[in-house]
């Protein structure tokens, strides 16, 4: 799929990227115990989680944080930037 689509597949993950890659992303920055955590969207390219990034938003990490409640305030980042990344890839080149 990725051969056929190269560089047009967009993922939005639960980190900043280049931190926290793969699954449980969220459960990583607070067991890492950074305090600011977010998310990004990136192309994918077949080594997970590595491709450039074309947008990521910061989203603090509290005390009292659980996956739940930080995983909550990130998907509200996450709705936000992937369709402005999704319109930013589809504008004329001169736009970008």
């Amino acid at each position: 799929m990725l051969a056929a689509y190269p560089d047009r597949i967009l993922n939005i993950h639960p980190s900043l990227l280049p931190s926290f890659r793969g699954m449980h992303a969220v459960q990583q920055a607070l067991d890492y115990g950074v305090k600011i955590s977010g998310c990004t969207v990136h192309l994918v390219r077949l080594e997970v989680d590595s491709g450039p990034i074309l947008a990521q938003a910061a989203v603090p990490i509290y005390p009292d944080d659980t996956v739940a409640s930080l995983q909550q305030r990130i998907q509200i980042e996450e709705h936000r930037i992937y369709p402005e990344a999704i319109a930013r890839i589809l504008a004329p080149s001169e736009h970008r």
